[in-house]
């Protein structure tokens, strides 16, 4: 009896080995199928979303795998559409150009260099006088980051209207900087510094919030922000610097009240909003560049990219995506506020405001232990707890747009009027 027993419990471990070593040919045929798919050029590919392997759950250990891959095909498609323009020192797209200048300064440090964009003022003028800013604005900081490390770059605004920094086409070329300045210059994406002088002020009043996730800290010099507030600075410190005779268009004045509003954000929120304001005594418009301390004061910090919370504004240039969230298109919302939180040693996320019927939650492992259940919250409220998993498909959607490996996810949930809870791109 006892014979027949082991040889049933033999029988068993067997057959489990086997379904364990099928499974796992199952996961190295979906890895396998990825490299198949990117070996093809680009313009030859059918679009991942029809291939199962593309939908099939995977280990940590292979989402790894497949987001190198998946960042590697990324950059080199950035560099064969761009690689020139970048060479050439302009940028093209959607029927614009900017010119850019840039420089190093330092010695590239072992975590990769630090990347400025410094945005010129002028404005609602003449092209000339737009370019006689932007030459200015090149070597405006020369004497600060001699004493420094970092890519200094400035950028020519593709037009000369008055807020020539805030339209929408910005947000792409800056996206394109980005990337390339990480791929041909070695910067840490974590340390990319967005600053802006007059008009180039007005650019980062509007930027700064509404592409949070790719900037570790944004200075303001004598710009005025218009529309915006400051409700999404909440994980971007923000200097902001003014002449205290500033005072056409209010600027002074409304600089102190920004001081105001974000020492109050800071107060009910002290793990966020770090901001430093200066308002400088007998300056008007031109400080004299007593606003370049902004440039050592942002180096001090770095770009947490998975922040545990986020406060996310829609501004009146949407974005989809800001962190680890997600709101397509079609749910979005001018001046609409998402906040949410996760914590990791619990394993859960809490949704504390949403004015959208449908967002996403993108997820990783930095994040929450994917290999257990997780719990999601709508206002404390338990709305689902269960198991997530991974799969290349949300890899490749995530990573596509930024090309930053920092804001990949391979896990991505939805969430329909705060109560439905469905997993995306798994088969």
């Amino acid at each position: 009896m006892k014979n027949v027993l082991v040889v049933v419990l033999l029988c068993f471990v067997c057959v489990a080995q086997a379904c364990n070593k099928e499974e796992e040919a199952k996961k190295k045929v979906s890895v396998d199928n990825l490299e198949a798919w990117l070996a093809l050029p680009e313009n030859e590919r059918a679009s991942l979303a029809n291939y199962e392997f593309a939908k099939k759950a995977l280990t940590k250990t292979e989402a790894e795998i497949a987001l190198n891959k998946l960042l590697a095909d990324k950059q080199a498609n950035m560099l064969s559409k761009y690689e020139m323009q970048w060479n050439n020192r302009e940028l093209t797209n959607a029927g614009k150009s900017m010119p850019f200048y840039y420089h190093i300064f330092g010695n590239e440090p072992s975590d990769g260099r630090s990347l400025f964009i410094s945005m010129h003022g002028g404005g609602g003028t003449t092209a000339a006088a737009n370019n006689q800013q932007y030459n200015n604005q090149k070597h405006l900081y020369d004497a600060t980051m001699k004493n420094m490390e970092g890519v200094y770059l400035a950028p020519r605004a593709p037009s000369n209207s008055w807020d020539l920094w805030h339209q929408s086409h910005i947000d792409e070329f800056f996206n394109v900087i980005i990337q390339m300045a990480v791929i041909k210059e070695n910067v840490n994406p974590n340390k990319v510094y967005i600053l802006g002088y007059s008009a180039g002020g007005d650019g980062v009043y509007q930027l700064a919030p509404r592409m949070t996730d790719r900037w570790a800290a944004a200075s303001m010099m004598a710009g005025h922000p218009n529309e915006t507030t400051p409700l999404g600075l909440r994980n971007l410190p923000f200097a902001l610097h003014m002449g205290a005779l500033d005072a056409a268009y209010d600027r002074n004045k409304i600089a102190q009240n920004w001081k105001v509003k974000l020492d109050d954000l800071q107060s009910n929120d002290p793990e966020g909003y770090i901001h430093d304001v200066q308002i400088h005594e007998g300056m008007s418009h031109w400080m004299n560049l007593k606003d370049a301390v902004a440039l050592p004061w942002m180096k001090k910090y770095k770009r947490n990219p998975l922040p545990t919370k986020v406060v996310w504004k829609q501004d009146d240039v949407n974005h989809e995506t800001c962190y680890w969230l997600k709101t397509p298109k079609a749910f979005i919302t001018n001046g609409g506020v998402i906040n949410a939180e996760y914590n990791k040693s619990k394993n859960e996320i809490n949704i504390l405001e949403n004015y959208s019927n449908q967002i996403q939650l993108l997820l990783n492992d930095q994040m929450l232990n994917l290999d257990k259940e997780i719990t999601i919250k709508f206002q404390g409220n338990v709305i689902y707890k269960g198991q997530v998993h991974r799969s290349i498909l949300n890899l490749q959607q995530t990573i596509s747009e930024k090309g930053d490996s920092n804001l990949s996810f391979p896990c991505v949930i939805t969430l329909k009027d705060n109560a439905t809870v469905v997993e995306n791109n798994i088969e």
